[in-house]
């Protein structure tokens, strides 16, 4: 291959890029980061564009790289790892106009991880269009992609009476609001735990369990009490959804679902709304989390009920990670060791 400074094509591209680059840095400051993605996918189009015409391979990011780095400086973001995503960035939503439009909406490093850590086009919107939607920094979409939210936050495996019980508006809102499953294995315990066990974890660890119930929920208070004449029951967790302007009460529930915790939950929205609930807000909303449910019996269970509830399952990571898994001795090589006493 001769040398890439002595190939025209290559200069004049090189040449186009940089003029590329002056004008796009040139732009309206509260514009930048569009105008930056907008540049990015530009790039990631002509380096295909080039590559199809006059079969570049590699090498040839490589040498733009110095080339851009001499120009722009080493710190720049053209580095050929990130000429190189530039291009995949291209070529991810060539296709898609829709969500070519959101990406410019985003920051870069946001669109990184989403493009390269999602390979479904769906899951990609979701993630897109939840962190538009949503402002969520890096590290919250970190976490929600980490922890498969996507997947978790499926509407056909969500099991709830919203339709039912609320306006059309609030009733999207409370399905948008509440995911088929979370994912509780910041807590570090057991799924043997006790049910004041694993709400003690939670109150310990609110930053956290906020973070996975996701955006608009304030914390109000665990074992908060509601009386009825001279009697006193108390919810596991309350919060406040700002979105829904609501209460949500949550209760925790070892094992499978049953039927008689969507009657007690209705009580318990039924006093909420009557003693705590404020003349300006929405009815109370109340999920149910359990280990383990069967479809049919929460649909039986929760279909006629006045007040709008759902139920979701909790997962709770006991696996140790696999990096710890191989330092530890097999089932065989310990009852080997046993049976050799």
């Amino acid at each position: 291959m001769p040398k890439l400074r002595d190939n025209a094509p290559y200069t004049d591209f090189v040449h186009a890029l940089k003029e590329k680059i002056k004008h796009a840095k040139s732009r309206a400051v509260l514009s930048v980061n569009r105008q930056l993605i907008e540049l990015y996918f530009d790039i990631g189009r002509e380096i295909v564009s080039k590559q199809d015409e006059l079969g570049w391979g590699r090498s040839v990011v490589e040498q733009m790289a110095k080339d851009l780095q001499a120009e722009f400086g080493q710190r720049s973001g053209y580095s050929s790892a990130n000429l190189w995503r530039m291009r995949n960035f291209y070529i991810t939503y060539a296709d898609d106009v829709n969500l070519a439009q959101l990406v410019r909406d985003l920051p870069w490093s946001h669109n990184i991880l989403i493009f390269e850590k999602c390979k479904d086009p769906l899951e990609r919107a979701y993630y897109i269009k939840n962190t538009i939607g949503y402002g969520w920094s890096r590290n919250v979409l970190t976490h929600h992609i980490k922890t498969e939210l996507y997947k978790r936050d499926q509407e056909q495996l969500k099991q709830h009476n919203f339709q039912n019980t609320l306006p059309a508006e609030s009733s999207e809102m409370a399905v948008e609001m509440m995911k088929s499953e979370y994912n509780l294995s910041f807590l570090g315990i057991s799924k043997e735990a006790k049910e004041r066990e694993l709400e003690s974890s939670i109150i310990e660890n609110i930053k956290s369990f906020l973070l996975e119930l996701g955006y608009g929920f304030s914390f109000v208070g665990s074992q908060y009490k509601l009386t009825l004449d001279e009697n006193e029951y108390f919810i596991d967790l309350l919060f406040f959804h700002r979105k829904l302007n609501a209460l949500v009460a949550i209760e925790l529930k070892v094992g499978k679902f049953k039927p008689e915790y969507a009657g007690k939950m209705n009580f318990y929205l039924n006093l909420l709304n009557e003693t705590v609930k404020l003349p300006h807000e929405n009815p109370a909303i109340g999920i149910i989390l359990c280990t383990d449910k069967d479809r049919l019996e929460v649909e039986y269970a929760i279909g006629n009920m006045n007040q709008p509830l759902g139920v979701a399952t909790y997962a709770i990571e006991t696996k140790l990670p696999s990096r710890l898994e191989k330092l530890l001795p097999t089932s065989d090589e310990i009852k080997r060791v046993l049976d050799e006493k």
